[in-house]
């Protein structure tokens, strides 16, 4: 990923609406989760440092390519972040109770079978796995090319990885739903080949006004058939497959 696209995400990740309404959902995930978590592919560290508020008696750690990234994670949520790759991460066998990994699979230096390989093999028998991935092939952008996106995936395709890599109790469901025609036009019909990245500030009112939709549609605990991310949850198994 482009060096300015971790600067616009260091400077917005704590506020702007995308980021907030992110974390609530991994934050929803987590609400029962104890022991250690490992944020793969954490970037500048937003996320820790919102664990590490909310979560203080989980032990969280993190791994992530960009040295000048990981170095902000650590300073931003006052924990372990190693650099390193998604898929040959540099920790032993079984130590994790749950894996985060948010919008990491779908970037074209990650191959995602080897990160999902390397997922299972860190989290402990009965770990928690939760990924988030952006939707829609269809809906590629100018953003997409600017954070070195490959892929984007519905829920059935991101059912098939997680089957492939050995992972029981998969759940997948949209999200961001109520918000999805809002994101066609700006990026299908508005947005320029050259057009310049999402993150970024909003004024006040209209980011107050997207978190709200976004939100609301948590609370309710909404499942509409489309979105525009995939939220994956899944669990490593007590035993191996015989």
């Amino acid at each position: 990923m482009e060096s300015r696209e971790y600067e616009l995400m260091d400077v917005a990740e704590d506020r702007m609406w995308w980021y907030r309404a992110l974390h609530a959902r991994l934050l929803d995930e987590l609400a029962h989760a104890q022991g250690e978590v490992l944020d793969a592919g954490c970037g500048t560290g937003g996320f820790l440092a919102v664990l590490h508020q909310k979560r203080p008696l989980l032990f969280t750690t993190g791994v992530e390519y960009d040295a000048k990234a990981a170095a902000r994670a650590a300073e931003k949520a006052q924990t372990t972040v190693l650099c390193g790759d998604v898929a040959d991460l540099p920790f032993p066998n079984s130590k994790f109770d749950a894996v985060i990994s948010a919008d990491v699979l779908c970037h074209a230096g990650v191959q995602p079978a080897a990160a999902l390989a390397e997922f299972h093999r860190v989290l402990r028998p009965g770990g928690k796995l939760i990924l988030n991935m952006p939707a829609y092939e269809w809906l590629t952008s100018a953003h997409d090319r600017r954070v070195a996106n490959a892929r984007r995936v519905t829920p059935s395709a991101l059912q098939i990885w997680l089957h492939d890599a050995a992972f029981t109790g998969i759940q997948t469901r949209f999200w961001n739903s109520l918000l999805l025609p809002l994101m066609i036009v700006q990026r299908k019909l508005l947005a320029r080949g050259d057009a310049a990245s999402d993150v970024a500030a909003f004024p006040p009112w209209l980011d107050t006004m997207l978190y709200a939709t976004t939100d609301i549609e948590r609370r309710l605990k909404l499942a509409l058939p489309f979105g525009g991310s995939v939220l994956a949850i899944a669990t490593k198994p007590l035993l191996d497959p015989p």
